[in-house]
């Protein structure tokens, strides 16, 4: 069924810091919304709202029909123990819940509960609708189509990272709601999986809200867009696409801050006039005062009228100042300023494989002859489960090669920020976890560094584990910036990172001098960053590009 979604004046926040007020969205068929602000600025919150999972602190929503089925996809699939891929894609697809329901309803039918019958078709409906009827042939096919090259009753838990970001995608492709909630859809897919989701979404009859930091996919696919200004405390939704809406947006700071210059050269200069006026009347006074005794009337009588005058003129340009309207100053945003710190640098030689060959269960990664020289500056690319984070593995000489040779070279000094982001996953809080990493800093000077990352006094003292996936990548490119690199590794640095994030590092790695390997599948990345050498890992295999 087609479906609409209106929230009215929604408001939302965490403890005593307001995240958005006054909130107005309509989600109507066909709409695809990009939901688009800084960390921290209510995107997952909102969506979470929206879905009905949190209750928003005002406002409202309306679900028309009220029957629909409104689908939230959060951007960390929960891993379930014991789950099966079979179990995971129902429960994501939200036919699971559907059968829990019909099942309720049917031995209700059996017991002869009253308003049984209305219950059980209710429930037929929305299990039918959702795709229940159909899901596991369904489920067969897309796996295929995806490569998922494991049985569906396997656990979930077993999966390796590339398997399951297609479990995921196979989660979504197979989803049938009437409205779409998707929470990063694009993190962890690969370059085929990209084009499937942008094909998906872009065929949705169902209104979509996404929120994603992938620059090319928000180009390709949404059609509105609408920003939470965290700084501004600003809500504006943006007909057009995404290009459409860097331009808007850029030309409404540009007016925003002409107007506000206008409004304060305006009032600078009418309070310029009236300190000058109100000066000159105190000057006439006291030379009234002065030659009060004079006896000349008609010269008392000219002071008098002039201070008087004077006066009038003040009155009169302080109400012309009480008249301007007043213009906020737009308020800087906070803005993530990165740098790489260096080290001296590595020998001629940074890595080599020769002949290496790493074999996991059914895996076969190589053999593998390659050299990593002093400078250079490697893109690295390939689907899911190619072999792409066990040849950083090979050449960092975490994975021992089964056979052939593996060596990193001599005053190599490793900065790396890996896709599981799993220095900052354990129990101890972040800044015990970012201290045993950088143990000649100072706590004090951690807690400078980390707050240059916006990772303030409310985080360094939680649970590493219990940071959000950005404020995990923040930490890691913090990091960087901590201790001196040499080797600079980046496995899917943009997954979690706001969009000015982004393009800080995307600065930082151009003015970087050392040696890079970096893996993503962000186009806009891969076309902005300088590189020397591209690597494609196919099936175990690397050729040079």
């Amino acid at each position: 069924m087609t479906a609409t979604l209106v929230a009215k004046n929604l408001a939302a926040g965490h403890g005593d810091r307001t995240l958005f007020s006054g909130l107005d969205l309509v989600v109507a068929p066909g709409d695809v919304i990009g939901l688009v602000g800084a960390n921290g600025a209510g995107k997952s919150t909102l969506l979470r709202l929206l879905a009905g999972l949190t209750a928003p602190e005002q406002g409202e929503l309306r679900l028309s029909p009220p029957t629909a089925t409104v689908g939230h996809l959060p951007q960390e699939p929960e891993r379930r123990p014991g789950e099966t891929v079979r179990e995971f894609l129902a429960r994501r697809t939200g036919v699971a819940k559907a059968q829990r329901a019909m099942d309720e309803a049917t031995q209700a039918l059996v017991d002869g509960a009253p308003g049984a019958d209305d219950a059980y078709a209710t429930s037929l409906e929305r299990w039918l609708g959702l795709g229940g009827a159909d899901l596991d042939e369904r489920a067969e096919e897309v796996a295929d189509s995806l490569g998922l090259a494991v049985g569906l009753d396997q656990p979930m838990t077993s999966l390796s990272g590339g398997q399951a970001a297609r479990a995921g995608l196979a989660s979504l492709l197979l989803s049938r709601y009437d409205v779409f909630l998707l929470d990063e859809p694009t993190n962890d897919l690969d370059l085929d999986g990209l084009e499937r989701l942008e094909r998906f979404v872009t065929g949705l009859r169902a209104g979509t809200v996404v929120v994603s930091h992938d620059r090319e996919f928000l180009t390709r696919t949404v059609t509105k867009v609408l920003e939470l200004d965290l700084a501004q405390q600003q809500i504006t939704l943006y007909g057009g696409g995404y290009a459409a809406y860097l331009e808007e947006r850029d030309v409404a700071r540009r007016h925003a801050r002409e107007e506000y210059e206008e409004y304060a050269d305006k009032r600078s200069a009418l309070e310029d006039r009236a300190r000058m006026q109100r000066s000159w009347m105190d000057k006439g006074v006291k030379n009234a005062r002065r030659k009060a005794g004079d006896n000349d009337k008609i010269g008392r009588k000219f002071r008098s009228e002039a201070s008087e005058k004077q006066a009038a003129k003040a009155r009169q340009t302080q109400r012309m100042i009480e008249r301007l309207d007043a213009v906020e100053e737009p308020r800087k945003e906070w803005e993530l300023r990165m740098e790489i710190a260096a080290a001296p640098r590595s020998g001629a030689v940074v890595a080599t494989l020769r002949d290496a060959e790493i074999r996991r269960g059914d895996f076969t990664f190589g053999p593998v002859s390659l050299q990593i020289d002093w400078a250079d500056r490697i893109a690295v690319t390939g689907a899911n489960g190619a072999g792409k984070s066990t040849l950083l593995g090979a050449l960092l000489g975490r994975i021992p090669p089964a056979a052939g040779h593996a060596a990193l070279g001599s005053g190599v000094l490793v900065g790396e920020v890996d896709q599981a982001r799993g220095l900052f996953h354990g129990p101890e809080n972040l800044l015990d976890a970012f201290c045993a990493a950088v143990p000649d800093t100072e706590p004090v000077e951690v807690r400078t560094l980390l707050a240059k990352f916006g990772l303030k006094a409310d985080h360094v003292l939680r649970p590493a584990a219990s940071l959000s996936p950005g404020e995990r990548t923040r930490a890691a490119l913090a990091l960087l910036q901590g201790r001196g690199v040499n080797l600079l590794v980046l496995d899917e640095p943009t997954n979690h990172l706001d969009l000015p994030a982004i393009e800080q590092l995307e600065s930082a790695l151009d003015a970087y001098d050392g040696t890079l390997l970096l893996v993503t599948h962000d186009r806009r990345m891969l076309d902005a960053v300088r590189v020397t050498r591209r690597l494609e890992v196919a099936d175990g295999k690397v050729t040079e590009r």
